[in-house]
Order: C-alpha cells, then sequence, then structure tokens
C-alpha cells in the first residue's frame, strides 16, 4: 500500500514513501523531494517523519508556519508478547446493550460516513479492496458505530492499528475491547497487529494490552487549512 517517489528511479539517493497522512523522507536530503506534493494529492493534514536531523531541518524550511514539531511512540515488534487469556478477559468486559462485531460491508459504510470514525478504513477505496486486505473490530450502541479498531494498513505479514472512539462514548473501554479482539483475530491469521503511538494516551493503551514502549521519535504535524 502507498507510494514511493525518488530522486531517480535508476539510482535513487532520496525517496519520500506515502501512505495515507503519513510521507516518510530517507536517504540523502533533497529539497526538490521535500517540496513535492503529487498530482492530486492535497490532504488538510499530513504527518511528516524524517529519517534525520538534516531531513527534519530541511522540511521545517519548506513548511515554516504550517509545520509543528511532535513527539511519537514506538512500541516493541514482539511476536510473543501477547498474553491471549487476558485478551479474551477484557472482550468479556463489554458493558449490556452494546455489540462487538467485525467488520463487514454496512459497517465499513458507518466508518467511511463520519470524520471520527473515517480513518478505520479510509486506505481502502472500497469494501471488496477491505474485505481482501482488512480487519477490523467495530462496537455500536443499537445501531449507533460508537468505537473501532481496524487496520489502517495492511502489509505483508501483519497491519497497522487504527483506533478510535466516538467522542462521547470515550473513557468507557471500548477502545481497549476493541483492540483486544483486533489483536486477537490478527494472532489467528498469523499477521501481526503493529501499534505506533501517536500520543501517550494511545501508547498508555497499547500497554494494556500487551505492547512494550520501544522508543520516541520525531515527526511534524503540517495543516494546511
Amino acid at each position: 500500500m502507498g507510494k514511493i517517489y525518488t530522486d531517480d528511479l535508476i539510482q535513487p539517493t532520496a525517496a519520500m514513501a506515502i501512505l495515507g497522512d503519513f510521507s516518510f523522507f530517507a536517504g540523502k536530503v533533497n529539497a526538490e523531494l521535500a517540496a513535492y506534493t503529487p498530482n492530486g494529492f492535497a490532504p488538510n493534514y499530513r504527518i511528516l517523519v524524517p529519517q534525520t536531523k538534516s531531513w527534519q531541518e530541511m522540511l521545517m524550511q519548506i513548511y515554516g508556519k504550517k509545520a509543528n514539531i511532535i513527539s511519537r511512540y514506538a512500541t516493541k515488534k514482539e511476536k510473543d508478547t501477547f498474553d491471549k487469556e487476558a485478551l479474551e478477559r477484557i472482550i468479556t468486559t463489554l458493558p449490556q446493550g452494546y455489540t462487538l462485531s467485525m467488520m463487514e460491508e454496512s459497517l465499513y459504510h458507518k466508518c467511511k460516513a463520519e470524520p471520527w470514525s473515517a480513518d478505520l478504513v479510509a486506505q481502502f477505496p472500497d469494501y471488496a479492496t477491505y474485505q481482501a486486505l482488512g480487519i477490523g473490530a467495530v462496537i455500536c450502541k443499537d445501531a449507533l458505530l460508537v468505537s473501532g479498531a481496524s487496520s489502517y494498513a495492511r502489509y505483508l505479514d501483519g497491519i497497522e492499528i487504527e483506533i478510535d472512539t466516538r467522542e462521547s462514548y470515550r473513557q468507557r473501554g471500548l477502545a481497549t475491547i476493541c483492540g483486544a479482539k483486533l489483536i486477537l483475530e490478527c494472532l489467528k491469521r498469523n499477521l501481526y497487529p503493529s501499534w505506533d503511538a501517536h500520543t501517550q494516551a494511545s501508547l498508555s493503551l497499547a500497554k494494556k494490552l500487551g505492547y512494550h514502549y520501544s522508543h520516541t521519535y520525531t515527526a511534524i504535524e503540517i495543516w494546511n487549512s
């Protein structure tokens, strides 16, 4: 998933990889590549991830006041870190009146319909693509979608997790339940559920589910509106 742009197709020395909101920069610093915007690519929000301090300085120079340096938190990639029984116990805490389901077509469209949940499925252009490559778990209250954990992206042996809860339903443990369900389903399919935390709260949730902190890294937020 995603696209890679380079300074030269035959002997590249620099590269920019774009996937959803994320742009990753590596190799020798290249101002033209750092400033390049692909045709038709005009998101209001981006997260730029520079490989080095030199890339960071170049990106800050280009984007100026639009840019804001942030910290993100990587977790360790450990295949045997998850306690399946503990995750199953988390799922049993689902409150009465709520339903936990794996993502299917009607839920996919519900996710796409609202800003808070769109990123759960946004990188998959249609349900057929999601069905082939994606995996997700969602919670509904009556017919209302209230929380979800899903694949932001798919790679060969795993997924990158996206997780969120409708604002008025937060602090009820729903995201934890969705995350536990998604992790268990990934393990059944021999997929690694990779978790990269945008905030300390996200990192705390990851730890609750069995992940371990790896390191903090620098990213740059860009707002175009």
